[in-house]
């Protein structure tokens, strides 16, 4: 057998996985953008050329795909399969893609990454650990060259918190503010929002939220376990019931497992780009919310090649 040959194959075997990997994703993402029962078409004057609900998958689509819009619209014209899945007729035009997406409410977005959760969790059993921390995305609009010939690196940050289940590795819960704000503010408000979509018996976060306050919402208001290392300095005398708690009974090996949620922002910033492309403050959050919906169906398509994997494995 030529080497030629060898090399065709094993080309066409990956790109056999990677049209099965996109079929999985469009179904999954297809199933959460129809549980948040978005209307068909925007207003009664639409064209009715394209739902919102084929917008909306594509969109997240591209997101999978860390592509931009013209470059994913040519693929899109290539894949049969994808078009079938979504019943698309014509491929979109780019800009069609841009408009929709500049012009979607952030609450449906929110409603469909409260979804993604439907994917993992059936009943109502706490989760037994949840990590939170933050970590910034990029948005810059200068290019290199520009860059470079000023001397000047215009970059803005977004804040941006999340909470991680720690033993599923799924993203509960997201906060993202225009300005650097203290972690305690973002903690607070996140706390309660992942709380209520799903509560937890622990909640794990580094030095940067220590804070009796923080301590007594999670302790007192939520009714779950808080590990917090404490900030000292020069011994200085630790203030508060729950710090001298933390000081004196400090809990490491669940502490341990606030890892995850740093590995989670890796995951985010490398499979789906940690840069911006909007220039709006309203769509940078829309651009943000889409990414932690891609990443929980990832992390939920993992989950299928295993079950899958195993599965292939105990039936011999």
């Amino acid at each position: 057998m030529s080497p030629y040959h060898n090399v065709c194959t094993k080309g066409k075997e990956t790109n056999k996985r990677l049209a099965s990997r996109n079929i999985r994703f469009i179904r999954a993402a297809i199933s959460i953008v129809k549980a948040i029962r978005i209307t068909p078409y925007s207003c009664k004057y639409s064209k009715k050329i394209y739902t919102q609900y084929q917008l909306l998958v594509l969109i997240l689509f591209k997101d999978y795909r860390n592509q931009h819009y013209r470059d994913f619209i040519e693929d899109i014209g290539d894949m049969e399969t994808i078009q079938q899945e979504l019943d698309l007729s014509v491929v979109p035009h780019f800009t069609t893609l841009q408009k929709f997406f500049y012009r979607i409410k952030t609450l449906y977005l929110r409603y469909a990454f409260g979804k993604t959760l439907n994917l993992f969790y059936s009943d109502d059993d706490p989760i037994p650990i949840t990590a939170i921390d933050s970590s910034g995305f990029t948005s810059g609009y200068s290019s290199h060259y520009y860059s470079v010939r000023t001397g000047k690196i215009r970059k803005h940050f977004l804040k941006t918190s999340i909470s991680v289940d720690t033993e599923e590795q799924v993203i509960t819960g997201f906060i993202v503010s225009k300005s650097r704000v203290h972690d305690t503010k973002h903690a607070s408000r996140l706390l309660r929002q992942c709380h209520k979509i799903r509560p937890s018996d622990c909640y794990v976060m580094d030095k940067g939220y220590d804070s009796e306050a923080i301590h007594r919402l999670i302790r007192e208001d939520l009714h779950a376990d808080s590990i917090i290392p404490i900030r000292s300095w020069n011994n200085e005398f630790v203030g508060g019931i729950y710090r001298q708690e933390m000081a004196l009974h400090f809990d490491d090996v669940r502490y341990r497992k606030r890892q995850l949620v740093e590995n989670k922002f890796s995951v985010l910033k490398r499979k789906f780009s940690g840069d911006l492309k909007s220039r709006i403050f309203a769509t940078q959050k829309k651009e943000i919310a889409g990414k932690m919906i891609v990443c929980n169906i990832h992390r939920f398509l993992q989950f299928l090649v295993i079950e899958v994997f195993y599965r292939a494995i105990f039936s011999f």
